[in-house]
């Protein structure tokens, strides 16, 4: 179980100290699968990055199944087995694409072509290339997942790993997710305000404002969603209305 309390994030900017992180307190089990979403500048990204130690925390505490891991960086909570997948994954050049894998798998038996299949890749298109500009953005982003998904982790953190990527490769890397959700006792925290990715979570955390807003269901999620978009569309419909009334008039 990965538990946290308290926590409170600030950074000094030239105008002064920003609270970007307020109070956190979470619970999350194993074997599960998270959902962060909320407004965009609402704190999911920062969150996650002070679970990885990217960011140290101003305030509160970080356990990981009942050890305290506060003040560990992001070296030795990798060590630890959490794991994280960037937003905007960085670039290697120089390094093959097989390189990378191995690097990241380790010492554990490693299936190349059954790591870039389950992110929608051809292993005969992509082991033998750089890491480098010729890959596009979703290229780099489903190949910096599988090297996570090679290692067995406790706790594993996407940052929105839907974007750049199309439909039929999502569908791919959806499955994995349910698969490892099922096999392991991973925590799985995905970064997101997509449908697509809602629909796979076990329970979805709205953050808004750097505090936690709500803990819910997918359910919930998707109908308010849905609410929201309904309200929208009236309210352009009327407005449309008006313009056309006004236009014949």
């Amino acid at each position: 179980m990965l538990e946290i309390k308290n926590l409170g994030l600030k950074f000094q900017t030239e105008q002064g100290e920003v609270e970007i992180l307020k109070d956190i307190n979470l619970k999350l089990e194993n074997k599960k699968i998270y959902v962060l979403t909320g407004p965009n500048g609402s704190g999911k990204s920062s969150l996650a990055k002070a679970i990885m130690g990217i960011y140290r925390a101003t305030s509160g505490k970080i356990y990981l199944d009942g050890e305290d891991i506060t003040d560990l960086d992001i070296t030795e909570r990798a060590k630890k087995n959490i794991g994280f997948a960037f937003q905007h994954p960085p670039r290697f050049k120089g390094m093959k694409v097989r390189e990378l894998l191995e690097i990241s798998c380790g010492e554990k038996a490693l299936d190349t072509c059954g790591l870039l299949i389950n992110v929608g890749l051809c292993a005969n298109d992509y082991l033998d290339r750089e890491v480098d500009s010729s890959l596009s953005g979703g290229e780099l982003k489903r190949i910096e997942i599988a090297t996570v998904l090679c290692r067995d982790l406790k706790v594993l953190i996407f940052d929105e790993p839907e974007a750049g990527i199309d439909l039929w490769s999502f569908r791919r890397l959806a499955q994995t997710f349910q698969d490892m959700n099922r096999e392991k006792d991973t925590t799985i925290i995905i970064i997101s305000h997509q449908e697509r990715i809602i629909k796979l979570a076990d329970e979805v955390i709205v953050i808004d404002g750097g505090r936690i807003k709500e803990i819910t269901t997918k359910e919930k999620i998707l109908a308010d969603i849905m609410k929201n978009e309904a309200e929208g569309c009236s309210l352009s419909c009327e407005k449309g209305g008006v313009t056309d009334a006004k236009r014949l008039g």
